[in-house]
């Protein structure tokens, strides 16, 4: 189930608010809570809630054990302890079949392994618990249920913010606001909504029309087919395809987690921002303080300051930055290509660190172009599984493949949706924001913005979903 579908829309949401409304009590509210987060993950994945029920009493004992431990040795064996069995069954469940790859062909049984919605984000917040009560900036919860309700909470276990304990967990659990950010929340709730139903969605058919889609490049039986179809795509073609793609992520990863926030916001629970118009950006180090923030925060706080971070020599902020983005590469896929992707980062990152930076805060316009020229290509890396394919895109872009600069079909497709990418351009820039918040001084528009702008894109996002076939979350597969 996804929030973009329309049984979660018109069932499955309103069921669970209205659950919770009728609860009287806190405690009441969170048992509802986690029967419906419960429901929610089983919904496609039955089997695999045992597997998210079993990390979480995992991390609720040993978080246990290490509130009761009298000496640091021993609380560093516990917390050791369930950090070893989170990434075991993350590694056993996501990256099996890449280091059997290192030695050889993949056995069957490997194969057969399927990847459980979530499992990195639900992975990283149950460690950011027990690690955050070793380190004493958390309570160790003596209830299991607890824990699990955290871990499972349906509005962003699946794909974040990855949201920490110990700043969710009185609101969550002691003291929680009332009804009236409900109207804030339905309308963060239907803004992500429409720019997944209405412009990513769209952006993601336009890309797999030129590009191929994701199931397509993943089947190795089709390989020659898909390396001949991406040759033979025209410049503009390639050019479109990408710039589709690099639109479609973020509207589709963002409006994910406007969704996250706005359904938080309606039951009193406050989550992390995750994006702050990333493209908006002047450099490779903007980026990155500006997309999937959760996740930056997360490697900053718990691998690159334990590693040191930049307190040491030089040589050792390079490799802890070095491991960063080989892990942030790793976590986004087992596959090459998303190891090289975290290290075409790290290698701007450092760039950009010895002398880049300097030369580019004294530029204007050009630091931007440059940025979104480097996001740009680096997508191409994250797209393609098959590094082969992902290089022959990036060759078609600039005509070395011996393609066409364009040709009648790809000037109908970009005439065809010209307006899409346009309007999909703007979205991801401040400019809608800052209008709305312009004519949010008119009180007649103040009050549209409340009432009848949620109601107009919540219409709109159905029409647009009813007999779409189109309509996956990209993280969902991260």
């Amino acid at each position: 189930m996804v929030f973009s579908s329309l049984i979660f829309l018109y069932a499955f949401l309103p069921l669970s608010l209205a659950a919770c409304a009728l609860c009287g009590s806190l405690r009441a509210k969170n048992i509802s809570l986690l029967i419906f987060s419960l429901i929610f993950y089983a919904w496609g994945e039955p089997k695999y809630v045992l597997l998210l029920m079993l990390m979480a009493a995992v991390d609720w004992f040993c978080a246990l054990r290490i509130d009761a431990a009298e000496g640091q040795g021993e609380r560093k064996a516990w917390v050791a302890l369930a950090t070893l069995i989170d990434l075991m069954l993350i590694g056993v469940f996501k990256y099996a079949g890449l280091v059997c790859s290192i030695f050889g062909e993949v056995p069957e049984l490997v194969q057969r392994i399927t990847l459980p919605i979530g499992i990195s984000f639900y992975t990283f917040q149950l460690l950011t618990y027990v690690i955050d009560v070793y380190r004493g900036d958390a309570k160790a919860e003596h209830a299991y249920w607890h824990v699990l309700l955290y871990a499972a909470l349906f509005h962003q276990c699946i794909a974040g913010p990855i949201v920490r304990y110990n700043s969710i967990a009185e609101e969550l659990f002691v003291r929680r606001s009332g009804a009236e950010e409900m109207t804030d929340g339905i309308r963060r709730f239907t803004c992500g909504l429409a720019k997944k139903a209405l412009l990513a969605n769209p952006c993601g058919a336009l890309t797999d029309a030129l590009l191929l889609s994701d199931s397509t490049i993943s089947d190795p039986a089709l390989f020659v087919d898909n390396l001949a179809h991406l040759q033979g795509v025209t410049v503009l073609g390639a050019w479109m395809g990408m710039a589709a793609f690099m639109m479609q992520i973020y509207l589709d990863f963002s409006a994910y987690s406007d969704m996250a926030i706005g359904m938080g916001k309606m039951l009193g629970l406050h989550y992390p921002e995750n994006f702050r118009y990333p493209y908006a950006a002047n450099s490779v180090t903007e980026f990155w303080r500006r997309w999937h923030m959760s996740l930056s925060r997360f490697f900053r706080d718990y691998v690159y300051i334990p590693l040191g971070g930049n307190r040491k020599s030089a040589l050792r902020t390079v490799f802890n930055t070095f491991v960063v983005w080989a892990l942030t590469g790793l976590w986004h896929g087992a596959s090459w290509n998303f190891v090289l992707w975290g290290l075409y980062w790290f290698v701007f990152l450092m760039i950009e660190r010895l002398f880049l930076r300097r030369v580019l805060k004294h530029l204007r316009v050009l630091p931007h172009l440059y940025l979104l020229l480097v996001v740009f290509l680096g997508w191409v890396l994250f797209r393609f599984t098959d590094i082969r394919l992902g290089w022959t895109v990036a060759l078609g872009l600039f005509g070395l493949n011996g393609n066409a600069l364009s040709d009648f079909v790809t000037g109908t497709i970009l005439q065809n949706n010209l307006f899409l990418l346009l309007v999909s351009a703007v979205a991801c820039t401040p400019l809608p924001r800052i209008l709305s918040n312009v004519l949010a001084r008119n009180g007649i528009w103040n009050g549209c913005r409340k009432m009848l702008v949620p109601i107009l894109l919540l219409l709109l996002s159905t029409c647009a979903l009813v007999g779409e076939s189109y309509n996956p979350f990209l993280y969902f597969q991260f």
